[in-house]
């Protein structure tokens, strides 16, 4: 609804229909209101998880990573095995990674990639056997590498001259034998549905396709290295395969130029798939990607005559970013006027402490009235946090009912993905427990911090 009293909506935004709906596509599948309205999630009414926890909270649906995760791996099991060669595929460490999500994700048969020593450690904590791990990173500290290769890493990916040298020194002191690939730059580069592709990409990233035999060349060379392929990622949020086709065909030109060198039996051509965080996301479906990926590859590889490789991906966001959900208490709200319009706004009892994403990027959410159905028509609101900078923006743009108010509780959607490993302390706001919730029981899998927690680590206290 749209009148002079009330700010335009951005036009990716309608008023919906019912401002307490929830978005299938957005929310966990286990995401429900009960009789009186409250939601409820894995079992769990939010305002037990808000009682037991208290708020902000950070909630995570353990069945929908395992089922996302189940669903990723037999999409590209099912796209590989028809083409006649096999798929890996790596969850995302940098999205969320505890030892418990680590767990479940390797009972459902994913891998995992860190990127530094710390997600190393909890990745080794959670369980997970070193051969089925791949190391990213564009700066590996020696100490890292020297650590991924004595727990006996699966991959290590490279991305550098001076990381070659560093392996090679390490494997020549240790007599250890460690499988790496090449992060290479395809100059294609992809965000939602559109993709760039340029003879170079200029990101910190990888290696240039033509500089990449070179490097291979010298990994060839070190006794104790053993190259087992190319990677390639060309972005994230991804919507359609157009990138990953385009992407695909240079680096396989680059494949079959190294294989005159000698074998590489697999290729690892990233991810970074999308996924829904508002209405409008319409993300393409796993099973759609997976074989149009795969087809692409098989096809590319018989045009030229050379044998398809195993394949690996990296879904990223894909498997946990819509099984979380985080909770927070309204604390006050506020009604600005500009010009001839009126926006209101929502504060919340976080913010950018918890989720940095609308602040980096304007990223985009979808909250909704959690502790009660809301009665009022709906109003165009700006939902926002409690740190002392104008741009602390939680959802910048929702449609809420007109009659929500200090106390309700408001559940923000998909925030599974980057917005704990993002987190911070700004303004000495402690950081809030994530909590998994299953079949009607929640427990806690990070704990939360307290004031406590932040002024132990400061060394000017007096003990």
């Amino acid at each position: 609804m749209h009148s002079a009293d009330s700010p335009p909506a951005p036009g990716w935004l309608s008023v919906p229909d019912d401002a307490n709906d929830l978005v299938e596509a957005v929310w966990p599948q286990s995401a429900e209101r009960d009789a009186s309205g409250e939601l409820r999630i894995g079992g769990v009414g939010v305002g037990e998880l808000a009682r037991t926890y208290g708020t902000p909270l950070q909630v995570i649906d353990e069945n929908e990573v395992r089922r996302r995760a189940s669903v990723l791996r037999a999409a590209f099991d099912r796209a590989a095995t028809a083409h006649g060669t096999s798929a890996r595929v790596y969850y995302a460490g940098k999205a969320l990674l505890t030892t418990s999500i680590v767990r479940w994700v390797l009972d459902e048969g994913l891998n995992v990639d860190v990127c530094t020593g710390g997600e190393l450690e909890v990745a080794l904590a959670g369980g997970a056997d070193a051969g089925r791990l791949g190391f990213h990173g564009n700066n590996k500290s020696v100490a890292e590498l020297e650590r991924a290769v004595q727990v006996g890493v699966g991959t290590i990916i490279i991305d550098s001259v001076i990381e070659i040298e560093r392996l090679a020194a390490i494997v020549s002191r240790t007599g250890a034998s460690q499988r790496v690939m090449l992060r290479v730059n395809s100059g294609v580069h992809a965000e939602t549905h559109d993709f760039l592709a340029t003879a170079h990409e200029d990101q910190k990233f990888g290696f240039p396709l033509d500089h990449a035999a070179a490097a291979v060349t010298r990994i060839r060379e070190v006794d104790g290295l053993v190259f087992t392929g190319l990677h390639c990622h060309i972005g994230s949020q991804i919507f359609g395969v157009a990138g990953f086709r385009e992407s695909a065909s240079r680096v396989l030109d680059l494949h079959q130029q190294l294989l005159e060198g000698g074998e590489i039996p697999q290729l690892n051509l990233g991810g970074g798939f999308g996924i829904a965080y508002t209405r409008v996301d319409d993300p393409t479906p796993i099973a759609d990607l997976a074989e149009a990926i795969v087809s692409t590859v098989a096809e590319g590889c018989a045009a030229r005559g050379i044998p398809l490789p195993d394949l690996s991906f990296e879904p990223g966001r894909a498997i946990v970013g819509n099984a979380g959900v985080t909770l927070y208490e309204i604390g006050t709200t506020k009604d600005v006027t500009l010009d001839s319009a009126v926006r209101r706004y929502v504060s919340v009892d976080g913010g950018m402490s918890d989720n940095a994403r609308p602040a980096l990027y304007g990223a985009q959410y979808s909250a909704r009235l959690a502790s009660r159905t809301g009665t009022g028509e709906p109003v165009l609101v700006r939902v926002v946090g409690k740190h002392c900078e104008s741009g602390d923006i939680v959802v910048d743009h929702e449609y809420l009912p007109a009659d929500v108010t200090p106390g309700d509780l408001l559940a923000v959607a998909a925030t599974g993905a980057y917005c704990a490993p993002l987190s911070s302390n700004y303004n000495h706001v402690p950081r809030p427990p994530i909590v998994a919730v299953a079949d009607g029981v929640s427990r806690v899998i990070v704990r939360g911090e307290s004031i406590a927690d932040l002024l132990a680590r400061d060394a000017g206290i007096s003990q």
